[in-house]
């Protein structure tokens, strides 16, 4: 018996930080009153740690952690904000997830169809192991613009491959079109969009009804039979426009979640696809189009199989404007001199150490069971110091407690204070770490801590960036 393929996990990860969108509106009412119209709810807002990389380190972690033991054969990485122009952002990602190196691994990028397109390719060629794929957007709009209020920081996935899935693969369909609806020139930070009407009324209800009715007409399916239907449209009801111009009833329409987290571009295809299928009865057909200079539709079946995971939370709410401004470098605040150090980073040590800065390897002596961090040639335990008995351990996922914590106003940090301090792993190891979405007086002794990859400092001289582990208190399972 054929062991069925298809979709074996999907998640999606919002940053902790929600930007109220009234506070974005209070800033540009006196000369843009028509975003009052788009200021309700919040819209997902990265830490300045966070990026398309670290964002999808998340979502990989918590697909990974779904099904343990599996091994990806490959690992792509979509964004059309990748913090990298000419450097493999999905090799960085794929170190942090300790994916196997000969695992094939790529970036796609320009659309924000380019997330559904891979996830079609991976269904409709399936055999050459599991599939991660991974989209993660953080993307920088001009202030006092629509863009502004509909976008979000964010990232989502899936994984494909064999086995017990909870979907499969039923059609598929797609479409180029060098429609320009909005664009954004190479080396700039913001889009340039073109009116809404006409993006409507001749991209959405033109090019994706078509795509969408070939996608079923190849299927044999009536439009009707549809229960839920998921596409990304940030323009306000343009998806309840499509699906009434497909025949789809409005009740299977899946709420593209703007109140709550904005847009998230490339992610927002498989974000909205996460959210059906944790809807979905068993035997469902579900229904997935992307739009951007053309469009994918995906029709899947969902089996009695459960989602595993969890959703993303309700967030912290966040009411400064001016913090968003500075994390995503549009105001150039005055830091005082702590934050004039070159920051310049060794390519050649950061290779030699890769394993220490990317999987967060420590070691476990094999004579006495001592965990250490940094591993070195000797046990540190002064009962043992045996030389040459490290054994190679990663303290990325294991669960650890805050031990003592400090909150430093005085040195320089983009997110004030600067919090650090010692932290315990359950089974041994001690590490003075950075903390990361960390509360002043949140921090308290024995408090429950968990790793997360972020940017650990900026060379802003040479368009660098490193990444390291930092600890966060636990919020929610991953």
């Amino acid at each position: 018996m054929t062991t069925p393929v298809g979709v074996l996990a999907t998640t999606r990860y919002l940053p902790r930080l929600r930007l109220e969108r009234s506070a974005v509106l209070a800033q540009h009412a006196w000369m843009a009153p028509g975003l009052r119209g788009l200021a309700k709810g919040r819209r997902a807002m990265a830490n300045w740690d966070e990026d398309a990389v670290t964002m999808a380190v998340e979502a990989g972690r918590r697909l990974l952690h779904a099904l343990p033991g599996c091994q990806p054969a490959g690992v792509t990485l979509a964004s059309t904000s990748l913090p990298f122009a000419d450097r493999l952002n999905a090799a960085i990602v794929a170190g942090a997830l300790d994916v196997p190196e000969g695992a094939a691994v790529r970036d796609v990028t320009s659309s924000p169809r380019a997330a559904l397109g891979e996830l079609v390719a991976a269904l409709q060629h399936a055999g050459a192991g599991p599939q991660l794929l991974l989209a993660a957007e953080r993307r920088i709009a001009r202030p006092a613009s629509a863009q502004e209020m509909l976008f979000g920081d964010g990232a989502a996935g899936a994984l494909v491959g064999s086995g017990a899935v909870l979907a499969g693969y039923v059609a598929s369909a797609t479409l180029h079109a060098d429609f320009v609806d909005h664009f954004r020139e190479a080396g700039q930070d913001h889009d340039y969009g073109w009116e809404e009407r006409w993006v409507r009324d001749e991209g959405y209800l033109k090019l994706a009804v078509a795509t969408a009715r070939r996608c079923l007409a190849g299927a044999g399916v009536a439009p009707a039979d549809v229960a839920h239907f998921a596409m990304p449209a940030a323009l306000p009801k343009v998806n309840d426009a499509v699906a009434r111009k497909l025949g789809i009833a409005p009740g299977a329409v899946v709420d593209a979640g703007h109140e709550s987290g904005g847009d998230l571009g490339a992610a927002q295809p498989l974000a909205l696809l996460d959210a059906a299928l944790r809807a979905a009865a068993p035997g469902a057909l579900v229904l997935v189009c992307a739009f951007g200079s053309g469009c994918d539709a995906l029709l899947l079946r969902r089996t009695e199989v459960p989602c595993p995971g969890a959703v993303p939370g309700d967030g912290k709410p966040e009411a400064s404007y001016l913090k968003y401004l500075s994390f995503t470098g549009q105001v150039a605040l005055e830091w005082g001199m702590r934050a004039e150090m070159d920051n310049k980073t060794a390519l050649t040590a950061a290779w030699r150490e890769h394993g220490r800065m990317a999987r967060f390897e420590g070691g476990r002596c094999s004579a006495c069971a001592t965990v250490q961090f940094p591993k070195t040639g000797a046990c540190v335990n002064p009962a043992c110091r045996a030389l040459g008995t490290q054994q190679t351990l990663s303290l990325a996922d294991v669960p650890a407690r805050v031990l003592s914590h400090t909150s430093d106003f005085l040195a320089y940090t983009p997110h004030p204070p600067f919090q650090f301090g010692h932290v315990d792993f359950d089974g041994g190891g001690r590490v003075l770490m950075e903390f990361a979405d960390s509360d002043v007086g949140e921090l308290q002794v024995g408090l429950p801590l968990r790793m997360v990859y972020r940017v650990k400092e900026f060379d802003r001289h040479r368009g660098f960036r490193r990444y390291f582990w930092k600890a966060t208190p636990v919020r929610e399972s991953i």
